[in-house]
């Protein structure tokens, strides 16, 4: 158990790449990265707004989906948010929010990959590559 609890020691601070539907979750730290991912659970993943329509042509959020990706990083004290639309500032507000001592950053970003987004997180938080 020792192990784990220096693990988590490290992994301090995260990268989280969110839109409606996921949220990729990087913890990241001088030993490595650790990865998660969290799932909305909504009744439609598309959006399909047509002219004459009645609604607004939005995913109906899911109410637990921001608590979820909370829970995901409660041992983070500084996180890096990374997202393609207004996922990632209504996350900043609920964290702002529910833990007021977390460092908060934002950046826009589209669909990178996975080592994309760690290359980002990287470069963020000073953390060079582990050795092998």
């Amino acid at each position: 158990m020792a192990h784990s609890a220096q693990t988590d020691q490290l992994h301090r601070r995260a990268v989280v790449w969110i839109d409606h539907l996921t949220a990729k979750i990087f913890a990241m730290g001088l030993t490595g990265v650790s990865s998660r991912v969290v799932h909305a659970q909504l009744t439609s993943a598309h959006l399909h707004h047509h002219a004459n329509a009645i609604g607004s042509g939005r995913v109906q959020e899911d109410p637990a989906f921001l608590s979820a990706v909370t829970r995901a990083i409660e041992a983070c004290d500084d996180v890096l948010i990374l997202g393609p639309g207004g996922e990632k500032t209504a996350l900043k507000h609920y964290l702002e929010k529910a833990r007021p001592q977390i460092a908060l950053r934002l950046e826009s970003s589209d669909h990178p990959t996975d080592d994309e987004i760690i290359a980002v997180g990287r470069k963020h938080f000073g953390l060079a590559e582990p050795r092998a």
